[in-house]
């Protein structure tokens, strides 16, 4: 067991030897080298990142409530009328609506 931990071929790709020391960076020290490389590059070329929306968020959310309702329409025209007895067109009428509130409210037999 012991000696499976020192002939592990993973073990030996993760150790990697500084060129100019000669010396086995361990794995925290060749990230700090990398993070101080990034840092430096990114101090040298200070470039500033602005998003440009394509979409404005307000019309992304008016994009949303009608894609809702649109969907919510739809859906009670393919309930109403073709899984229901109705005609599919009788969903945008108020009366359809009255009658459905009525028989929920208990006030029509």
């Amino acid at each position: 067991m012991i000696d499976e931990k020192r002939n592990n071929p993973q073990r030996e790709q993760n150790k990697q030897t500084d060129a100019s020391t000669g010396v086995i960076a361990s794995r925290a020290e060749r990230n700090q080298k990398r993070k101080t490389a990034v840092e430096e590059a990114s101090d040298t070329k200070k470039r500033i990142w602005v998003q440009i929306r394509l979409i404005p968020i307000w019309l992304r959310v008016l994009l949303v409530l009608l894609l809702l309702s649109t969907a919510a329409v739809v859906g009670a025209m393919i309930g109403y009328g073709y899984i229901g007895d109705g005609q599919p067109s009788d969903v945008l009428k108020k009366e359809t609506w009255v009658h459905i509130l009525d028989i929920i409210n208990g006030k029509e037999s």
